[in-house]
């Protein structure tokens, strides 16, 4: 299998000597929080996939309901027409969004959750007789997509690089990263809110389409904004009429012990993108939630009098039907409960690994979503020289993490990070058994730099 992968498969954001390399892992099973090799080895999933099998790797409910779905009507549209499955998926989904984010359009992926919002925002501007609005703010090192206008909006500048000129109209601002809300200020004295502020009064308000923001941000390390960040983040898009988009593909469905990052800060956007956590990863979806009297004006636009967007396979009976049987589960079983139960004790033992690891700087996050940020040495201050983080990415950490049987994502967006996200329904047990290769993997890059362990007394 490794043979005809590595001769017929193309991979995705894999570099050919790691997709080359005879240890390439062929990962053939899965059951709750782990994973099964083509040899029988055992590992655990610290990522969820990609952020994406909440609900645990291995059930038969989901697999079940696809096949009766597909065993009853294996595929229709949402053109012109509408099938149960979608329905019953709009209304779950809607009936558990913040606010009036009552409709929903399905597509198959969070790259097109974010094209679609991007056009809709253009849309409904011109509907509002606004066609001058096409401008979109998004934060530095944010991950929206791949496609060509997510990756637009998208803040990761080696991520565009190979592609030439882009959607033009997109302004980056700074993210929240080590931001504080001043002694005696609000959040709307961040640096990173100034900046938005400022760059509306550059280009004019009644330029710009939406603002696109992840409520916790991804790439550069589960950047959890401060208090009152994203209140400030819906008063400007008040002030100036520009939609306020909460990209939640990584967020959306109990990440964060919510169903939804808007929740948990208190807020509802005019748009929130999901895709990952919908289906667990048993079926390709996603979508976008928009609020109801915005999809409403869209419908009425003279203009066209329709959304003029679509795709094949947006809303599919068997994606939507996995979709129900999936989040149905998440709720009756309260996994979202055991996230905000276990998230103390999660976060308490990345405390432990702080303080026993001097490659450590910190770890940021929330919920069953976090970074670690790694330097040279926290004791002295040393930073990484870009040789030493490239080793420590690249070879250290992931001979670490084939010892102990982990497997999780190095990052390296902004920063040397090893990000950690177990499925929703890992347990005290599993967190245990993560923390413990985890703190092995650091203990192997705390050798690698010569940084000696932390003496606890």
């Amino acid at each position: 299998m490794r043979s005809r992968a590595q001769k017929h498969l193309f991979p995705h954001f894999t570099t050919g000597k790691v997709w080359n390399d005879d240890s390439l892992p062929i990962i053939v099973g899965g059951e709750g929080s782990y994973l099964t090799d083509e040899n029988g080895d055992r590992y655990l999933d610290g990522l969820a996939g990609l952020f994406c099998v909440n609900i645990g790797h291995g059930r038969a409910d989901i697999p079940q309901a696809a096949f009766e779905q597909m065993s009853r009507l294996a595929y229709w549209t949402n053109w012109g027409s509408a099938h149960p499955a979608a329905i019953d998926a709009a209304t779950f989904i809607a009936e558990h969004a913040p606010g009036d984010l009552e409709t929903v359009f399905f597509v198959n992926s969070g790259s097109e959750a974010v094209e679609s919002a991007v056009k809709f925002a253009r849309q409904y501007h011109v509907a509002q007789g606004e066609p001058q609005r096409t401008k979109i703010i998004a934060r530095d090192m944010a991950y929206h997509g791949t496609t060509l206008g997510a990756l637009a909006v998208t803040g990761i500048p080696a991520y565009k690089a190979p592609f030439g000129d882009l959607m033009p109209g997109v302004f980056h601002v700074p993210n929240t990263l080590g931001e504080t809300i001043p002694e005696g200020g609000t959040a709307a004295d961040l640096p990173s809110i100034r900046a938005i502020r400022e760059l509306i009064a550059a280009e004019g308000g009644d330029t710009f389409a939406a603002l696109f923001a992840e409520p916790v941000q991804n790439s550069r390390g589960a950047l959890v904004p401060p208090d009152g960040y994203w209140q400030e983040l819906r008063r400007i898009c008040d002030e100036h009429g520009i939609l306020l988009v909460a990209d939640e593909v990584i967020t959306g469905f109990g990440r964060l012990g919510e169903w939804f990052g808007s929740i948990k800060f208190d807020v509802v956007p005019d748009l929130i993108t999901f895709a990952k956590g919908s289906t667990s990863g048993y079926a390709p979806l996603g979508g976008v939630i928009i609020r109801k009297p915005l999809a409403e004006e869209v419908l009425a636009s003279p203009q066209a009098g329709l959304f003029t967007h679509g795709a094949t396979w947006g809303g599919h009976p068997v994606s939507t039907a996995v979709a129900v049987a999936n989040l149905t589960a998440v709720e009756n079983e309260n996994v979202l409960g055991n996230v905000r139960s276990l998230e103390p004790y999660f976060q308490n033992g990345l405390d432990r690994i702080v303080d026993d690891h001097r490659s450590i700087r910190e770890y940021r996050g929330a919920g069953f979503f976090y970074a670690i940020e790694m330097m040279g040495d926290r004791e002295t201050g040393r930073e990484l020289t870009p040789e030493e983080s490239k080793t420590v990415l690249t070879e250290v950490i992931p001979a670490a993490m084939r010892e102990v049987q982990l497997i999780t994502r190095p990052d390296n967006r902004g920063a040397t990070m090893l990000v950690l996200s177990p499925p929703l329904t890992a347990d005290q047990d599993v967190l245990d058994d993560l923390l413990t290769k985890v703190d092995h993997v650091m203990s192997s890059v705390d050798a690698h730099l010569g940084a000696s362990l932390l003496t606890t007394v």
